[in-house]
């Protein structure tokens, strides 16, 4: 195949990461323009990496994308050869891209493999046990994120749960909850980040569900935008009692930012007001708080990860996060 036509038919129609076509609120013609640039953004970078099968030559075209939405298309491109590598002869393209080009944005590419996942039987799946044991279960984040993005009916509307992912991958129940993170950040998209509608959103989800879509919330809004100050602080009165969890999902926004060195001035606007503090100091708690290789699993409902993510809600919690 020419890289033309990989990139025709394995790169979904520009339309599909319009709002109209997915059903999504439509707040206002800005915030739109936004979501939707997010959307075509991450296209680009799948429709680059499926064209050039070359993770070094798709890294130059994604470095021409606005600072804004780099970290979207190079999610995409991580989708794309994760794609690659299940569907054409040869392998390691993935993890080329991984260790190479897409290393500055690792929260960024793990999503885009679980996307990836999503779209794949489950023998052409690549082994999740292989990557960063911290951080990959943000491939589950994605794979949420992807069914509730592209199937809100049954999954937002409907709120059933895949778990094809965590019994795939051996990952468990933990796996839903890493799920429901990407969910968090998809509902920000369905509700077109517009405070009220995604706040009657995750309440209309069962109780023990809110906390980590509340943190995909607070990632979504940080690094993606699309919410002005008076937006972001409605949206954290409005969901106080996971406040923290909003906090804590801003963090890792800001940590995903800081590490990509694509830190833009609604970033700082959204840490200032879930996190009470600057984007570097929010990326810095974050990685201070990473727990180690060393750190002991001894609860499957405990990872690592949730631990990472409880203590950073702790500590955030505790500097008394009000905005600035």
């Amino acid at each position: 195949m020419t890289g033309a036509f990989r990139r025709r038919i394995m790169t979904p129609k520009p339309t599909a990461v319009k709002l109209r076509t997915r059903g999504f609120h439509d707040k206002s013609p800005d915030t739109r323009a936004v979501l939707e640039t997010v959307g075509g953004s991450f296209l680009t970078g799948l429709g680059d990496a499926v064209e050039t099968m070359s993770p070094e030559h798709t890294e130059q075209r994604l470095l021409a994308v606005d600072r804004r939405y780099r970290g979207f298309a190079y999610e995409g491109a991580a989708m794309g050869f994760t794609l690659l590598d299940g569907i054409l002869p040869g392998r390691g393209r993935s993890r080329r891209f991984l260790d190479g080009p897409g290393s500055g944005h690792v929260y960024m590419t793990y999503i885009g493999v679980g996307w990836a996942m999503a779209r794949l039987p489950r023998p052409l799946w690549p082994d999740t046990r292989t990557l960063d044991p911290v951080l990959r279960w943000l491939v589950h984040d994605g794979y949420g994120f992807h069914q509730a993005y592209f199937h809100t009916e049954r999954y937002v509307r409907g709120r059933a749960r895949d778990d094809r992912a965590a019994r795939g991958t051996s990952d468990g129940a933990y796996a839903l909850r890493a799920a429901d993170q990407g969910m968090g950040r998809a509902l920000w998209f369905v509700a077109g980040a517009a405070p009220d509608v995604v706040v009657s959103l995750v309440d209309a989800f069962p109780a023990e569900r809110r906390a980590d879509l509340y943190s995909g919330i607070g990632l979504a809004a940080t690094y993606a935008g699309g919410a002005d100050e008076k937006e972001l602080i409605r949206l954290r009165e409005s969901a106080w009692e996971h406040r923290w969890n909003l906090a804590q999902g801003s963090a890792f926004a800001a940590e995903a930012r800081v590490h990509a060195d694509l830190v833009v001035p609604h970033c700082e606007t959204a840490t200032n007001v879930f996190c009470g503090t600057d984007t570097d100091r929010a990326a810095r708690l974050c990685r201070e708080l990473r727990p180690g290789a060393e750190t002991p699993e001894t609860d499957p409902a405990l990872p690592r990860y949730e631990l990472w993510r409880t203590l950073l809600a702790n500590e955030l919690s505790q500097c008394g996060g009000e905005g600035t």
